[in-house]
């Protein structure tokens, strides 16, 4: 990465030949008349506008007759001297161009077909692979030329969301679900269509403030970054929603505290001990590394096992004010909108050690125990499901008659199941999952649900309906968490377990050894940007890099989570979301059973998430993997759902072929972003995207 960057929207990008200068002419000529011009030419704008979607879309503009022209003895006399004149000289210029250019691209593909026909007796590989990168390299160059012909109009950027939209999640809808007549809990499903997609740009709220750096933005967060009411805040009812402060224009979260109820260190304690360990510390060398948490109130117990090196991911219904999954996020900790009211989760089966749920509104005794049968599909075998609920066996339970007989369900369901009561303590309750799958079939017959038949067992299902059947059984993964290695070295697999994978030893390896590469390149080339770029705020210290410069890290093409394994090498205090996409090859069991946390994901749709939740996007391939595709988004769809995820001052890195690289960076002057273009040492057929987003909040509501 020798190439020394440039300060600016578009800096360290490089045009070839004089289409620089052509541009700076271009926009020179047309600056005095572009006002007039905009107002009489707006249908043909309107046509020659270019998207990413249709880049041959400029080649077919048409040009009305300008209304400006001199009328003498009956006819139209254009001024040579007027602006209008100049105008239509310039669009005949451009049309002459436009329509050679239509004769080129109908050569070129001519010539591109015939080529290929002669070369199907080739080696196969190597004549794809050089298509590929001369169909990326032609619709770069179309790209470009469209963007000269454009002119001045190549800069428009992105308009501003409407203020309603700075909460705005896609997909949930929770309003227009309850009136197309979805209830018990369906109106909290996930639901795509062409209408969900947001085509400007969010912006933060009026009193937004820059998050506190890890680790004390996991205790204190600023109230106006989330939407919530001080009276959500004093109202919160759950065990976790209880750990919360309000101070100002602060909230405070507090482990320990004389001023609440309940107490999460004793809480996780009575966990560990009601499994049989001595203390929550424990839980690492009983196998459990990841945990899902149901409904997580705001994220409380995720943040007290962190530093005890657990990871757990919060996962609750969308929330238009108070989210759960917002707040989780804002504190740095891992989150995702989910429900599983009649879908499963965006999980494979057996991906978690632990799963947890208190106080979460579930009816576990409905729909035939649909949703315990699921939490059974996600946890891996001999993990524990930890209950905390008000109808547990309590004696305040037993006297309500409808409490015990939810009870008197659950408990014979978990054994149906074939789960072994571990313990129960007031209201909190342990299971834990056979390690074994002999129990299935010494089960007496019609008791419990049967096994998925091999067909129904699918791996990873993507949002597929719940299935009413024990899934994982047939699973290569099934493997018990006290016979699988204790972190960190269960995060590096052994040949056996890569095998379950279908992954060589040697790719493996020369994976992590890649990504430990270019996490120190990522580290070297950011720590200067941020100090030079942003000095020190007032009141504040600067951090040492750079151990706290980032926290909430999405990677959007993870292939086997090596970036993310690369991170927790370098020692950076950093959580990833591994997003596996779904049109490319799933790796996202071999994430799950490294102990990182992960998700299938569509990148055509809304990611389950709030805006401003990320602090770094990465992304290496995704581009080139939605083009070779054919998504049926465009790259300036998938741009808006990033800054969308990224907060304000937050870092997009991309990776990817130098063609696809220099369109995206062009989408990037219309994000309002500041991007750079990296050149890769002994690489020249890929490039570095590195962009910041800016901070612009919305203006206020005038009373």
């Amino acid at each position: 990465m020798s190439r020394p960057l440039q300060r600016g929207v578009l800096g360290g990008q490089r045009l070839s030949g004089n289409i620089q200068d052509y541009l700076e002419d271009s926009q020179m000529k047309v600056k005095t008349d572009k006002e007039e011009f905009d107002k009489n030419s707006k249908t043909s704008s309107d046509h020659v506008s270019l998207t990413l979607r249709n880049p041959f879309q400029f080649l077919f503009s048409d040009n009305s007759a300008s209304k400006q022209d001199a009328i003498e003895n009956g006819y139209i006399v254009p001024d040579p001297y007027t602006p209008t004149t100049l105008r239509n000289r310039h669009m005949l210029t451009l049309l002459f161009l436009k329509l050679s250019l239509v004769v080129i691209v109908i050569l070129g593909l001519t010539m591109s077909f015939l080529w290929t026909i002669s070369l199907t007796t080739s080696s196969g590989g190597h004549v794809v692979r050089g298509y590929r990168r001369l169909q990326e390299q032609l619709v770069s160059d179309l790209w470009d030329i469209g963007q000269i012909s454009l002119g001045a109009t190549r800069f428009k950027e992105s308009e501003f969301c409407p203020q309603e939209y700075e909460n705005y999640v896609p997909c949930f809808n929770i309003t227009a679900n309850l009136e197309s007549g979805l209830t018990e809990g369906k109106e909290f499903d996930r639901r795509c269509g062409p209408m969900s997609k947001q085509n400007c740009l969010v912006l933060a709220p009026p009193k937004y403030k820059i998050p506190h750096r890890w680790p004390t933005g996991r205790d204190v967060i600023w109230i106006d970054n989330v939407k919530i009411t001080a009276q959500e805040v004093l109202s919160a009812g759950s065990l976790t929603k209880r750990m919360m402060m309000l101070d100002e224009d602060q909230i405070s979260f507090s482990f320990a505290s004389s001023m609440v109820d309940d107490n999460i260190e004793d809480y996780s304690h009575q966990i560990a001990e009601m499994i049989g360990l001595r203390n929550e510390s424990y839980l690492v060398q009983a196998g459990v590394r990841t945990v899902l948490d149901i409904g997580c109130g705001y994220g409380s117990l995720g943040a007290h096992l962190f530093p005890k090196q657990l990871l757990t991911m919060c996962i609750a219904n969308y929330e238009a004010s108070g989210s759960q999954v917002e707040i989780a996020l804002e504190r740095g900790l891992p989150a995702m909108v989910g429900s599983f009211a009649s879908k499963q989760l965006p999980f494979p089966s057996l991906s978690f050690d632990m799963i947890h749920s208190a106080w979460d509104g579930i009816d576990w005794d409905k729909k035939d125990g649909i949703h315990l049968i699921e939490v059974d599909r996600v946890l891996r075998p001999g993990g524990y499901f930890v209950w905390t609920s008000p109808y547990a066996n309590t004696p305040a339970s037993v006297r309500d008659k409808e409490n015990l007989k939810r009870w008197d369900f659950v408990r014979n369901f978990a054994k149906d199941l074939c789960w072994d009561l571990l313990s129960q303590q007031d209201k909190t309750v342990v299971w834990k999952k056979p390690s074994k799958k002999n129990c299935y079939a010494s089960r007496k017959h019609g008791l419990g649900p049967l096994i998925c038949k091999e067909g129904r067992d699918v791996e990873s299902p993507y949002y597929h309906p719940l299935e009413a059947c024990i899934g994982g059984t047939h699973s290569r993964r099934w493997m018990p968490i006290e016979e699988r290695a204790t972190w960190p070295s269960r995060a590096t697999l052994n040949s056996k377990e890569l095998a379950v994978h279908g992954v060589l030893p040697d790719d493996f390896t020369e994976d992590n050894l890649n990504w430990k590469s270019a996490v120190r390149d990522y580290w070297s080339l950011l720590s200067p940007l941020i100090f030079s770029d942003h000095p020190k705020r007032p009141g504040e210290e600067d951090p040492i890099p750079p151990y706290n410069m980032v926290r909430n890290v999405l990677d959007m093409n993870a292939h086997f989570g090596g970036f993310n394994s690369a991170l927790l090498d370098a020692r950076k205090s950093v959580w990833v979301m591994n997003v596996v996409p779904t049109s490319g090859v799933n790796h996202l069991p071999l994430i799950l059973d490294r102990g990182f946390v992960g998700v299938l994901h569509d990148w055509c749709e809304a990611f389950p998430t709030y805006p401003r939740t990320y602090d770094m996007v990465h992304a290496d391939g995704l581009l080139s993997l939605q083009t070779t595709k054919q998504s049926r988004c465009s790259m300036l769809d998938l741009f808006y759902e990033i800054d969308r995820l990224l907060r304000p001052e937050g870092w997009v890195i991309l990776r990817d072929t130098a063609p696809l690289i220099e369109s995206a960076r062009i989408i990037t002057a219309r994000m309002k972003w500041e991007a750079r273009v990296i050149e890769i040492d002994n690489n020249n057929d890929e490039k570095l995207l590195v962009c910041q987003k800016p901070l612009i909040r919305s203006q206020a509501n005038s009373l």
